[in-house]
């Protein structure tokens, strides 16, 4: 979810990304549209992070967050939104590979589905020593620690003031995508400069904050099924979603219901665009 609000005068952009496992190429196929609109207007070089004071995620959404706000060797965004979903085709086959259905039913008495491992080691890889402090925009990301029984939020605002939560982003992102049952908790450590140490057992950020679409059903429905025809199918939920009217939440029923006579979401995401784009040539006056 992507909006704008208005604080004593001064606009915020806010860019909310949701949790789901592999239903994060949902998401990354908004994303991607909405960076093609802010490209016709302001260059081929523009990325998501150039628009938004915030950038918030959960879970996997805390993956895509990382990708698109942690800066390369030239200190702009790692990924361009178009590459997110090359990213998750690649990848969500190796990290949830497709398991014997009684060994899983045999493994949900021993501990989680998955071990982890690919996903520790493709995330460490990407994102390397890089802090939360260091990212290109303010970010938000909710994990829980099983430990402490309370949720835990880490923020680049708290990371550049506060060294014991300035942890590495690699550790953030794995602790928030450590979906209970599927995968394992993730313990890391942080130390400040008198060499207090801080530990955390952290665990899905959904536990804590989470925005699934609950209109989702059968395999696509899943957080974990990463077959090809999965993955499409989820891009293809995406693209609908572009095509389908702007909708609104019940506040009766807590579902969304869409708008009869309202434009599209992919027509709405563009005159977004179109804001944000005169609101960062305001701010660069």
């Amino acid at each position: 979810m992507a909006r704008s609000v208005s604080a004593r005068g001064k606009m915020v952009t806010v860019l909310s990304i949701d949790g789901g496992g592999v239903r994060g190429i949902i998401p990354g196929t908004v994303l991607a549209f909405l960076e093609s609109k802010l490209q016709e207007l302001d260059g081929p070089h523009k990325r998501i992070a150039d628009y938004f004071d915030i950038i918030a995620g959960t879970s996997t959404g805390g993956l895509v967050t990382a990708m698109i706000a942690a800066p390369n060797e030239d200190h702009r965004p790692m990924f361009a939104a178009c590459d997110i979903n090359k990213f998750y085709l690649e990848h969500c086959p190796e990290i949830f590979p497709k398991k014997n259905p009684i060994r899983s039913m045999v493994g949900a008495f021993t501990g989680p589905k998955y071990d982890g491992k690919k996903l520790r080691s493709l995330v460490n890889g990407l994102l390397g020593d890089t802090a939360l402090s260091q990212t290109l925009t303010n970010v938000v990301v909710p994990t829980f620690d099983i430990k402490r029984l309370q949720p835990v939020i880490f923020s680049t605002k708290d990371a550049r003031t506060n060294p014991l939560k300035n942890a590495r982003l690699a550790d953030v992102c794995i602790g928030t995508s450590a979906a209970p049952t599927l995968l394992p908790a993730h313990y890391f450590e942080t130390r400040d400069q008198n060499g207090k140490i801080c530990s955390f057992d952290l665990i899905d950020g959904g536990v804590t904050a989470n925005n699934p679409d609950d209109t989702l059903t059968g395999e696509e429905s899943s957080v974990d099924v990463a077959t090809p025809k999965n993955l499409h199918m989820l891009m293809e939920i995406g693209q609908r979603l572009l095509r389908k009217p702007v909708s609104r939440v019940n506040l009766e029923t807590g579902r969304f219901e869409e708008i009869e006579g309202e434009v599209s979401n992919g027509d709405a995401l563009s005159h977004f665009a179109i804001r944000l784009s005169e609101e960062r040539k305001r701010r660069n006056k």
